[in-house]
């Protein structure tokens, strides 16, 4: 399927970018390079950017609006694309179009996620036939986080992050708060007091109950608003922060519940009501599915 004989109706279509939660990170080693070594959970939440591709005929790549503060070519999901045609030598172009509903340093993987989601639907959308797993391979090479949005499925990480296996975690409601404050990641990473040396453990071992976030502390120390929202949630559900944050979050075991933890902080706080799942909506989206087993 060429860009050329594309139904119209597949490129108006409105693509989810969802975001993660860090269910646990552990932090049990770092490697010569300075990467950190980790154990994390990843798990969705219905909360979406949406991406909308229109096709060009110039085999240009840019965006429908930039967003404040980031450069067009700095932008994951311009990257994303031109990856895409330099890796395959496709001469085909895209004007990219965000909904940004995802707020930026937050935790939830919100540029990560667009990346992929560039990666999977032109892949698709351009017809280019590359496998999960080389698109998986590119999405690494522009961050981290961006393989588990390309993998689709709830998992257990390992090394940096990009060794996924699937794993199946209860679907709850969750409550998200995103206190006015930007932290950053390689600033908490570099922290002298940061636990780099957690013992590893196993999949039963958190399900089991063990989901401790080693940058908690060095967090809070740094960011009193995390802090506040930390205690502010807390008296609703545990309260944990997902990544290294600023987004702290808490579990739900039914809807009224997090409506009441919801309207009781939104007066105070930047505040998210959304669902845990464990298939990515974008992947629910797709008609092919997703093909890792």
């Amino acid at each position: 399927m060429s860009q050329k004989h594309c139904k119209q109706s597949e490129w108006a279509e409105k693509w989810p970018a969802p975001a993660k939660l860090n269910l646990m990170l552990r932090i049990v080693g770092q490697r010569p390079d300075g990467y950190h070594l980790l154990q994390t959970v990843f798990q969705f939440i219905d909360l979406c950017d949406w991406i909308t591709f229109h096709p060009v005929a110039d085999g240009r790549v840019s965006l429908q609006k930039t967003i404040p503060g980031v450069a067009e070519a700095d932008d994951l999901t311009v990257r994303a694309a031109l990856l895409l045609k330099a890796v395959t030598g496709c001469g085909a172009g895209v004007r990219i179009e965000v909904e940004k509903n995802l707020p930026m340093g937050g935790g939830l993987g919100g540029g990560s996620s667009d990346a992929a989601t560039t990666l999977v639907v032109l892949n698709q959308l351009w017809n280019l036939q590359l496998s999960q797993e080389k698109l998986m391979e590119l999405g690494l090479s522009l961050g981290a986080d961006v393989p588990v949005f390309v993998y689709g499925y709830s998992s257990w990480a390992e090394g940096i992050g990009e060794k996924l296996e699937r794993i199946n975690v209860p679907e709850q409601w969750v409550v998200v708060i995103k206190p006015e404050c930007h932290v950053d990641t390689k600033e908490i990473f570099s922290a002298k007091n940061l636990t780099r040396n957690s013992k590893s453990i196993k999949i039963a071992d958190f399900i089991a109950g063990q989901h401790q976030n080693d940058c908690v502390e060095v967090v809070s120390q740094r960011y009193q608003s995390v802090k506040d929202a930390l205690v502010d949630l807390s008296a609703f559900s545990e309260a944990r922060l997902t990544g290294t944050g600023a987004c702290v979050f808490a579990q739900f075991d039914s809807e009224a519940a997090a409506v009441i933890a919801f309207e009781s902080l939104k007066a105070k706080w930047r505040i998210y009501l959304s669902k845990g799942v464990n298939k990515s909506p974008l992947f629910s989206k797709l008609k092919t599915g997703n093909t890792i087993s």
